[in-house]
């Protein structure tokens, strides 16, 4: 087993995404992640290509003259992940790379206003070590693994790396950084796995707000849950919800009425089309939203897999 020292340096992305949705410099989209702690044999690698499609409302603060706010996003998904065991734990490391075409239009101060922009997302690195219930195993040995109860912990991080315009308002990426801990459990009961997660996301500063003003976010808080049921021929299919709540913003020492208390629910299917290929299918809606995005999506991504041992994989 290789000593894996490159995890620090790798780009990292939780093994099956459901949805990664634009992030505009007011809307602080929740991501639902079914099966982020499953194990997997060390030494495998999984390549992530996807779409997904978003459209919905904006909803701003209601000290903002904004009203009547609404988005189209386009957006190409590109990731890796690589398995691995680190002190006997199994471990995941990988980046996602989002490309996304922005649409937008709503009445600022009573004028119908458009936007429209194209680029690279903030990308994301992920980090997750599970340190109870899933030991880092050969492929050999994972053939005998069952799983029972899975706890782990992921730590997720955005660069400010997307296209920003300091003169508008809705922006592909955020001109900040993005911290994310979060502890996750996995619990196996027959053909059903049930999962839940507890997270907390914080943020620096964006000092080029609006024409240079200074922005302060705090933190958003995070539960969700996942049930998910495994058919024959590792077939699976989940349903998912998060509540998410915090976010109230700052604006050069402004505080603003923006407090964030948001519900979605959402779904993936997973469907093998051979040995090292799958397709998944996922989709997603706001149920409740006081500030931020009431937003219905939907996508496809395909995933290819080889290395550590996997048959019919390169070698």
């Amino acid at each position: 087993m290789r000593n894996n020292l490159t995890v620090w340096l790798a780009y990292v992305i939780a093994m099956l995404v459901l949805c990664t949705v634009v992030s505009a410099n007011r809307v602080h989209a929740q991501e639902l992640e079914p099966r982020a702690y499953s194990n997997a044999p060390v030494g495998m690698n999984f390549l992530l290509v996807g779409y997904q499609y978003s459209e919905g409302a904006l909803i701003f603060s209601p000290n903002l003259p904004i009203t009547n706010a609404n988005a189209n996003v386009d957006m190409m998904l590109l990731g890796y992940v690589r398995s691995l065991g680190i002190a006997n734990k199994s471990a995941k490391a990988g980046v996602l790379l989002p490309v996304a075409d922005l649409s937008a239009d709503g009445y600022v101060d009573g004028v119908f206003r458009t936007r429209a922009d194209s680029g690279l997302a903030d990308p994301a690195f992920y980090f997750t070590i599970n340190f109870f219930g899933a030991p880092a195993l050969s492929f050999k040995e994972f053939k005998d693994y069952q799983q029972d109860t899975i706890v782990g912990f992921t730590f997720k991080m955005t660069a400010p790396l997307g296209v920003y315009d300091n003169d508008k308002l809705l922006n592909i990426g955020n001109n900040r950084w993005s911290f994310k801990p979060e502890l996750g459990v996995s619990k196996a009961i027959g053909h059903w796995t049930v999962e839940g997660a507890l997270a907390a996301t914080l943020f620096t500063d964006n000092n080029e707000f609006d024409n240079g003003k200074s922005r302060q976010q705090k933190p958003i808080y995070s539960v969700q849950g996942h049930l998910i049921y495994s058919f024959p021929r590792n077939i699976w299919a989940s349903v998912s919800a998060t509540y998410f709540t915090g976010g109230r913003t700052t604006i050069n020492d402004v505080t603003k009425n923006d407090l964030q208390q948001n519900w979605r629910t959402g779904f993936t299917v997973a469907l093998p089309i051979s040995l090292s290929q799958s397709i998944k299918l996922f989709g997603n809606s706001g149920v409740s939203t006081r500030t931020g995005t009431d937003y219905d999506a939907l996508g496809i991504a395909w995933q290819y897999r080889w290395g550590g041992g996997f048959p019919g994989a390169r070698p």
